[in-house]
């Protein structure tokens, strides 16, 4: 078996994926992959240029597929400039709350999944990385040779969720919204027929309600360690 040289990080909403992800790869010195900023960004795009992402008809669907073809798409330049399409710098824009919501839409689209799932695998295809999601280790590269499955409660999740947004200066959404949508979130991504949110069955179950985020790391980094004569 050929496994890919991919550190496969899956988990809910809310489980600190892209951070610990990012400070995984930091401390391995090797490329980070934000799969989430990825979603977001096409569908803060096909929002704001009109398109029906929220169970879209099959012409929408050729729509969007044509409309995807046509993006010139650029990820990773810089931190300050992770993810641009058509020339429009996103990093900033895509961690609002708003644009999250709107990432659960377009989850859901094939066509969309498919165009990501691509450019995904151009980029791992060049690099040794880390690359976070919810089907990375099930779908995306089901070769990882280094799986790991990150949860917590959804209270914690939420929590973590809800700090982060005061931190960037939201003092409108209430704690009470974050949690909602997060269980909402978590059933969409379960239930949708399309890659479900699901443990691979190789995958190390990490529960990080009681972890702290060094913790964390520590432990990924020593399963990955113990995973390198795989490759």
């Amino acid at each position: 078996m050929n496994y890919s040289s991919v550190i496969a990080i899956d988990g809910p909403s809310g489980s600190g994926k892209s951070t610990i992800a990012r400070m995984v790869a930091k401390k391995l010195n090797l490329l980070y992959i934000d799969t989430g900023a990825m979603f977001r960004s096409l569908a803060y795009i096909l929002k704001s240029r009109g398109f029906e992402i929220d169970e879209p008809s099959m012409s929408q669907v050729d729509a969007i597929k044509k409309e995807l073809a046509s993006l010139d798409f650029k990820y990773g330049q810089s931190e300050e400039e992770l993810v641009v399409i058509d020339g429009e710098n996103l990093t900033q824009t895509i961690r609002e709350h708003e644009v999250s919501k709107l990432a659960s839409q377009v989850s859901k689209i094939q066509v969309v999944r498919d165009y990501l799932k691509e450019a995904q695998r151009t980029i791992a295809g060049k690099n040794h990385c880390v690359m976070e999601g919810r089907d990375i280790g099930t779908v995306i590269f089901p070769n990882s040779y280094c799986k790991i499955f990150l949860t917590a409660s959804a209270q914690v999740r939420a929590q973590r969720r809800f700090e982060q947004l005061r931190e960037k200066g939201d003092n409108q959404t209430t704690f009470e919204t974050v949690l909602e949508d997060l269980k909402k979130r978590d059933d969409s991504d379960i239930n949708r027929p399309t890659a479900p949110l699901k443990q691979a069955d190789d995958a190390v179950g990490l529960d990080t309600s009681d972890m702290d985020i060094n913790q964390v790391i520590d432990e990924i980094v020593k399963i990955s360690q113990s995973k390198q004569n795989l490759l």
